[in-house]
This record gives C-alpha cells, structure tokens and sequence, in this order.
C-alpha cells in the first residue's frame, strides 16, 4: 500500500531560455515505494523538468518540496547529498576506472589515511548482489556490458543511499533478458520504498512496470493518471494533442490512386535488424512508391531509417536492390546504389553552416564524382541556380551563406543536395519538422512529383497528418519493431494509425 504523502512535489514549476518557455506551470509529484513514467514527446519537457529538479538549471519560478521541506537545488552534487539521483541513458562513470572505483569515487573507505580497498570490495558487492549481479568488481568498468555498467550506476546511486532514482531511458540499448532483470531489480527496489522516476518511449515496458503516470506537452502539464486506468490510445492521443473527437476527422490526401499494383520492386529488407536498435524487420519498397514510418518519438523511426542508408551496419538479415543481394557496409555504398537520406537533425548532420548555399549543396554530387575530380565552380553555380529555382529556395543567391536562411530554406537545401545525385530512393527523416506551413506544403508537393516521376521515397514524420496525406504504404513500429504494415485506403485515419501504435489496446 502507498504512503499517501508524497515524497517530493515539484508545483507549478516555470523555466525559460532566451525565446523558449521550456516550462509553464509543471507540477509533479512522486510517492515512495512507486514507479512514475514521466512522458511526452520531443521538446514536452521531461528533460527540463528533470535537470530543474537535479540543480543543472535554476527555476524561474515555482517550488519544490521534499520530504515535507522545501528545498532549492543548487547544483547536481547537491541533488546527490539531497537523495536524489539520476542513471541517464549514456552512462555517466568513468570506463577506465574499476567497478569499485567507479561506486565509491569521491567517497572512498578510509583506513588510518589510506583507501581501504579491502572494505570497499566487499560493500560493492553486497550492493551488487541486492540488484541480482555478480563480477569481478575489481575489472575496468569498460569491460562489461552497458547493462552491467547501468547496474554499477543504480548500485552508486543506492550507496549514496538515494531516495529518489530516476532512470532516463535506462532500456534503450539493452535486449529482452537485460530489461527482464532490470525491472526485476526495480521491482525489488520499489519494495524497499524507493521512489522512482521512469523516462521511457517503449509504451510495452510502461504500463509494464509504472505505477502511475504524468504526461507533459510543450512544456505544459497535461495530467497525472493512474497506469492500469489510461488506456494506450488515449495516453497518445494526450502526448500529441489530438483529441479523439479530432481523431475522427478525415485528412484529405493527395497520394489516394492505390488501385495500381506495384510490381518493380526496387528495395527489399529481409529481417534485417541490429540490436539494441532495432528488432527483424521486413520491407519492401516499389519504384515510384512513398512509404511512411509512423511512431512515437523513440519508437525506432530513425533507427529504421539509418539501417537502410548503410549509416548503421546490419546485424542480420539481407538487403536487396533490383532483387540482387546487397551489402551497405557505408553510406557510400548506399549512394552509390542510388540511395540518399536527409536526417531529421539537420544542424548537427545536415547543413555546414559556413558554406555557402552553393557549396552546402554540391557536397553529395562532389563526393560522388571523388574529392579528387573538382566540379568548375561555373557549373557548381549552374547546378545551385537551378535548384534554386526548383525548389524556392529563399534568398535565390547561391553564394548566400546557409546558416542565414530560414528552417525552411535549409532543408529545402539538403533536399536539393541529394536530388541533384538524381537517387532512385530518398529517405527524408522528419524533413518538414520545425519549419513554417508554407515551407511544408511545398516539401509535401515535391514528394508527390518525385513520386509521380518514378523516384521511391521513405518518408519518416512525427505528423500522422502528412504521413496519410502523402504515403501509399505506412509501417508502423512501436518500441524499436515494426509492429503492422497498412495500405492507405479510405480506412486508414488517424484513430486507425494511433490504434495500431496502441497494438489494439485501448
């Protein structure tokens, strides 16, 4: 039975940054003995949230209680002192240090002036039996498994003797067992009456192992709900803001002549998986056709997507082109296969911001042709103008400097830079995000035409709207598997799609 005073209340907490309210009004709050699934797409604010609590950032305005003392933060070691402590998806220890090391760094066992390794062995091995683990404590953290060294991360925050563990994405990278025991482990620690935070995109493991649920979106608190009394389907619908009355409305779209039957089939994927990223999938991908990849955030969209560029080697399966096996050890070899991919971060992976609109796009077609092989400026800027005009592309100067456009105009220049390697497939991830109406539709139309000429598209979008729009073929994957495969037919709307990322579970 819950204690029925909360542990820690986080009420009506408000941050911002220089032109973002990260924060508006979030309240929280978090019982001993429970685990809480905070949830909500990119940018909800979970991160946020999360770093206020733990001292990274100040509030702005709000409070926090903790055990029924209200408290201000002021950094991370703070937190720790506090009981606080986070396990973050990227294990934050030191590789090259000891398991023991790695638990008692900073608060080592002392004996007459010297570290008592003696003692410290023994008590990281008690803490590592309580999470059902066994090792050699006394090897180099980098030589065990990141499930291991997550556990060694969960064993530092119980020696610290931690009221409140939360765990950021803890399953993202390990496989079936690991996440068994892991849960098992939670399991044990919630009876001992720890408090626990659980930051997952895998729906599965959530109404698996929560007890109760807050829901964030655009940094505003949409509500707390107990897990086995929020059905799947409306847990999504409160994540992206569709109401399920909205759900219901049909989206007019403009890829709707399904009546031909594909027969070139250009791509084929055959069980290909990778693992930690992604589960046996299959997919076969027709000259001329647009396939979607529909999901929640985290749910192994992009995952997906790099497996079939090359940017991520395979596991298993096989890969066929033309209906001849192929191997895509790089990405090289997919563009050399007629493949390209625009990746949703265009920033950090796309544009260089201090080259020129010119230079950004004749990157792709340059190393093609081979660094060695130079491409005459004159026709770069033939090449630039054209796509420039093609696409709309604003300024229409080529010599423009790309970190000075709009969202919009960027993309529209990595979209120019493939489309100028004349590929056969183009694998756009997220390529309208974050860019205005009008830049979107003019993306959307483009995909049709390219479509229309012959050209296969996958086309990845957190929109479900664009995603029946503009696709005759949705894969739906849910928790890094695809889970169904729909034609778009007059059945398929929103509700359908969100039902199928439910799995049926409403």
């Amino acid at each position: 039975m819950r204690e029925q005073t909360p542990r820690l209340v986080m009420d009506n907490i408000t941050k911002s940054f220089p032109g973002v309210k990260a924060l508006s009004d979030v309240s929280f709050k978090l019982f001993p003995g429970e685990v809480h699934a905070l949830m909500g797409e990119n940018g909800a604010g979970k991160s946020t949230l999360i770093k206020v609590l733990t001292g990274v950032y100040p509030l702005d305005s709000g409070t926090i209680l903790f055990e029924d003392k209200f408290i201000h933060v002021a950094s991370p070691l703070h937190a720790q002192e506090l009981g606080i402590n986070t396990v973050y998806q990227e294990v934050n220890l030191c590789p090259n240090l000891s398991v023991v090391e790695n638990i008692f760094i900073g608060r080592e066992m002392m004996k007459k002036g010297r570290i008592d390794w003696k003692k410290m062995k023994i008590k990281a091995q008690e803490l590592l039996a309580e999470l059902n683990l066994e090792i050699n404590v006394m090897k180099e953290l980098s030589s065990y498994s990141v499930a291991i060294q997550q556990m060694v991360a969960i064993a530092r925050a119980l020696n610290i003797s931690s009221k409140v563990l939360i765990l950021d994405e803890p399953t993202s990278s390990l496989d079936l067992n690991e996440v068994n025991n892991l849960f098992d482990v939670i399991r044990k620690l919630k009876t001992k009456g720890l408090a626990i935070v659980f930051i997952s995109h895998f729906l599965d493991q959530i109404y698996e192992i929560t007890d109760r649920i807050t829901v964030l979106r655009n940094g505003e608190y949409i509500g707390e709900y107990l897990t086995n009394e929020l059905p799947r389907i409306e847990l999504i619908s409160k994540m992206i803001g569709k109401e399920l009355v909205q759900l219901e409305t049909k989206s007019e779209r403009a890829n709707t002549d399904l009546k031909e039957e594909k027969d070139d089939l250009f791509f084929e994927a055959i069980e290909l998986s990778k693992k930690g990223s992604m589960e046996p999938f299959n997919l076969e991908i027709h000259s001329g056709e647009i396939v979607g990849l529909a999901g929640l955030l985290g749910s192994g969209r992009t995952e997906l997507a790099r497996l079939l560029f090359g940017a991520d080697r395979v596991d298993t399966g096989e890969i066929r082109i033309n209906g001849d096996k192929t191997t895509l050890h790089s990405p090289k070899d997919a563009i050399s296969k007629g493949i390209s991919f625009c990746s949703e971060n265009r920033k950090a992976e796309g544009i260089i911001p201090d080259l020129s609109i010119r230079e950004n796009m004749i990157l792709a077609m340059q190393g093609m042709q081979g660094w060695m092989t130079f491409i005459p400026k004159k026709r770069q800027i033939e090449i630039a103008e054209e796509y420039i005009q093609l696409l709309n592309i604003n300024p229409p100067n080529p010599e423009q400097l790309i970190k000075n456009l709009s969202g919009g105009n960027q993309q529209k220049v990595l979209l120019a830079r493939w489309l100028i390697t004349n590929p056969a497939l183009l694998i756009l991830d997220e390529p309208t995000r974050g860019i205005d109406v009008g830049a979107k539709a003019e993306i959307q139309k483009l995909m049709l035409s390219l479509s229309e000429q012959g050209k296969s598209i996958v086309f990845v979008s957190s929109e479900l709207e664009e995603v029946i729009r503009c696709c005759r073929k949705i894969a739906v994957l849910r928790d890094h598997k695809k889970v169904s495969e729909v034609f778009n037919d007059d059945k398929v709307d929103h509700q359908y799609i969100m039902h199928e990322i439910a799995g049926g579970k409403l």
